[in-house]
């Protein structure tokens, strides 16, 4: 790359690392301002969209659809991608400060979370067969890093959490692969998730049903499989607010008799596994102390308990930051900006990610046209 020059004629150049949606979002914002800027997204992947393309439910197609106004940026609006290019490895955050006047980090968040007692201290599971929603959904999506051979659900897989990807997990595992197919699901991804095929799940979720952070129209949108018997530990006789209602209405809209059933645990922390090798039990105690412990027999364990840095990454924002951040501008350092779960972690939907990415566009266009920037950081 040709190296720049500091800011003038009021056209920064501009880079930007991750072509998910924050990071298109905000090209989308800066894009605006500056009409005739450079802008280049850079991405480790051949392929833009990251979280829309690899993290979001395949049947969700609606979500997915939201690329479309992405493509436009490329097409139509001079916004140039750049694949292939593993900013921290193969080049430095050092040399595209060299070469633009603005850096903006929007890689996200893409490693798994663990789980005390389901995973050891490094990181690992205690025992073969614990997969993390991130893994599995990448997987499904046809990430091309994924590694379906080390992955086999069985016919009881057991989830633990009760958010909106562990109901995107029960949907997915029960769909079948047929419809798996034509939704472009890799022939190696549907192997391993129906080599079972699944006949019944376990979700479990330490918090109760109240504060369980599933979305209702997602367990409504469960009401549609066939030939699946839903169950739930809770009192159904407990009403009155909309997420025990949504599962109220699903055990009570479900056939007694069915071939394949899900069963919705509440108020449970994960203790530990148990099994030789490869995990056969999945044991909590009860959150609030009160009933036995729930020993469920399984094939498989899917953690569906949020996202973090992965401790090997090469840009990690606690190592970034200097006496200037400022995360509720986005601002890492002169020139550096972060957006997106990188800058505040893994809370929000895809709209929330767009509020973001205008606030740090904001940001950045109020700091440039303050003269706050020094232009790009020449080479030592």
């Amino acid at each position: 790359m040709e190296r720049a020059q500091p800011v003038r004629d009021g056209h920064p150049r501009i880079a930007i690392v991750g072509s998910g949606p924050s990071g298109c979002y905000t090209a989308q914002f800066l894009r605006k301002r500056w009409a005739e800027s450079d802008i280049v997204i850079f991405d480790r992947l051949d392929t833009p969209y990251g979280l829309i393309r690899y993290g979001v439910a395949p049947d969700h197609l609606g979500t997915k659809a939201i690329a479309k106004q992405f493509e436009r940026l490329f097409a139509r609006e001079g916004v140039q991608f750049v694949g292939g290019v593993d900013v921290g490895r193969d080049i430095s955050i050092e040399d595209l400060r060299a070469d633009f006047d603005v850096v903006v980090l929007a890689t996200g968040l893409w490693a798994d979370r663990t789980i005390d007692g389901f995973h050891r201290a490094g990181g690992h599971a205690t025992h073969a067969g614990v997969y993390g929603s991130g893994e599995l959904t990448r997987m499904i999506n046809g990430h091309p890093d994924r590694d379906s051979a080390r992955i086999s659900i069985g016919r009881r897989p057991v989830i633990v959490g009760n958010g909106n990807v562990a109901i995107d997990l029960v949907r997915l595992m029960l769909t079948s692969p047929a419809e798996l197919a034509e939704l472009g699901v890799p022939h190696d991804s549907i192997e391993a998730v129906s080599n079972g095929p699944v006949e019944h799940i376990d979700v479990v979720g330490r918090s109760g049903v109240a504060y369980a952070k599933f979305d209702p129209a997602m367990v409504r949108e469960l009401g549609k499989l066939s030939d699946v018997r839903f169950t739930t530990d809770i009192d159904l006789t407990e009403t009155g607010d909309e997420k025990t209602s949504s599962i109220t209405d699903l055990v009570d809209g479900s056939p007694a008799v069915a071939g394949r059933e899900v069963r919705f645990h509440f108020g449970w922390t994960p203790s530990h596994l148990e099994g030789e090798d490869h995990v056969d039990r999945a044991v909590f105690r009860d959150t609030a102390g009160r009933r036995e412990q729930l020993v469920l027999e399984t094939d498989s364990v899917c953690t569906a308990v949020g996202f973090t840095e992965a401790a090997d990454d090469v840009l990690l924002r606690s190592t970034l930051e200097s006496e200037t951040t400022d995360l509720t501008r986005g601002l890492l350092g002169n020139g550096i900006y972060c957006v997106g779960w990188f800058r505040r972690g893994p809370v929000g939907t895809i709209p929330a990610n767009r509020s973001d990415a205008r606030t740090v566009a904001d940001a950045i266009i109020a700091d440039i046209e303050a003269g706050h920037l020094s232009g790009a950081t020449p080479r030592p």
